[in-house]
C-alpha cells in the first residue's frame, strides 16, 4: 500500500495513526500542500478532488478518510478499532463524528485559506478555529467525562476509533494556541495515547520532510 498524505493533515494524521495500530506497512508518498502539490494534474490523476489523503491499495485507490479508516477496519479487523456491541460501536463513531464532522472540515486549509483571501488577519483566524475547536471539545469533554466504564482512552481499555480522530485534533488545537487545559479528561487522553509507539510514530513532526 502506499498513502499520499501531508505531514501537517488532520485526516492523513488519523490514517497514519490507524494504520500503525493495526500493524500496517505502507510507503508514504508526501504530497506537499504548501506548494500546491494536490493540485497539480498528477495528483488529482490520482484523486479527482485533489485532497489528501489517498491510499492505494488491492481494492484501487480509496480517499476520504471516513472511507479509508472504515476500509481498513474491514480489510484488517485485527486489533479492532471499533467495540463489538453495537451500541459502544454508535457512541465511539459519535465521538469520531464530532471530530471528522463538527471541528474539522470548518478549521481545514482550504477553508482558512478562503478566510484570509476574504480579509481575515491571523487573529481572526485563530478566533474562529479556537471557536469550533472549544465547541466540539467541550461536548467530547463531557461525553468522555460521564462514561465511567472508560479505562484512559476515548472508550475502554484500548484505543478506539475516537481516539484516532482526537488525537490529531488535539494536535491541530495546539498549533493554533488553543488553552487545552479546559478539557482534563481530553488531556488525560492525549497523554496515554502517546505513550504509544503507534501514535508517537504517525506524528505530524516525524513526517515533516
Amino acid at each position: 500500500m502506499k498513502l499520499h498524505h501531508f505531514f501537517r493533515s488532520g485526516s492523513s494524521h488519523r490514517v497514519r495513526i490507524a494504520l500503525n495500530l493495526k500493524g500496517l506497512s505502507v510507503d508514504y508518498v508526501p504530497v506537499d500542500l504548501r506548494i500546491g502539490e494536490h493540485l497539480g494534474e498528477a495528483f488529482h490523476s490520482l484523486n479527482p478532488q485533489g485532497l489528501v489523503p489517498a491510499l492505494e491499495t488491492e481494492d484501487g485507490v480509496l480517499i476520504q478518510s471516513p472511507a479509508i479508516l472504515e476500509w481498513l477496519e474491514e480489510r484488517f479487523p485485527d486489533p479492532a478499532l471499533l467495540p463489538g456491541d453495537v451500541g459502544a460501536r454508535a457512541h465511539v463513531r459519535a465521538l469520531a463524528a464530532i471530530i471528522g464532522c463538527d471541528i474539522h472540515p470548518i478549521n481545514n486549509k482550504r477553508v482558512l485559506e478562503y478566510l484570509r483571501a476574504k480579509g481575515a488577519d491571523e487573529d481572526a483566524v485563530k478566533e474562529w478555529t479556537g471557536t469550533w475547536i472549544t465547541a466540539g471539545f467541550d461536548a467530547y469533554e463531557a461525553l468522555i467525562a460521564k462514561d465511567r466504564a472508560r479505562r484512559g482512552f476515548s472508550f475502554g481499555e484500548q484505543p478506539s476509533l475516537a481516539d484516532v480522530y482526537l488525537i490529531p485534533q488535539v494536535e491541530s488545537a495546539r498549533r493554533f494556541g488553543v488553552d487545552l487545559s479546559r478539557w482534563p479528561e481530553i488531556m488525560a487522553v492525549d497523554s496515554n495515547c502517546l505513550e504509544l509507539a503507534a501514535f508517537r510514530a504517525a506524528a505530524p513532526l516525524q513526517f515533516a520532510d
